[in-house]
């Protein structure tokens, strides 16, 4: 069985020697917001306080989009990702409200030092 792939948000790895940079790999993540959890997310806006179920949608894109960059990267032949930037925004209008999630980073191969 070979090790997990690696993902940092650094643009190198303790211990490691970048020893090839493959590419630049993204992934891209669309969840739908469902109509009640934004309405309780507007009242929990009025009256303060965390939003459980926002936050457990952001943690599960978060999750998935990460899953899916090191799925891109493993095929390129990477072991790593390096400098992983994620991005998050909002997607509404016509009554729909979309959470739009961005990973990107640099495909390398790395060897212990």
């Amino acid at each position: 069985m070979s090790a997990p792939l690696i993902l940092t948000t650094s643009s190198h790895l303790e211990g490691y020697r970048v020893v090839e940079h493959i590419d630049i790999v993204s992934a891209e993540c669309v969840f739908g917001m469902n109509i009640l959890k934004d309405m309780f997310a507007g009242i929990r806006d009025i009256f303060g306080g965390r939003n459980k179920s926002s936050q457990n949608a952001l943690r599960d894109a978060r999750v998935s989009c990460l899953e899916e960059l090191r799925r891109e990267a493993g095929e390129m032949g990477a072991n790593a990702v390096i400098a992983v930037d994620m991005d998050y925004s909002e997607i509404s209008g016509g009554g729909k409200s979309m959470l739009f999630l961005v990973a990107t980073g640099t495909a390398v191969r790395v060897e212990k030092v």
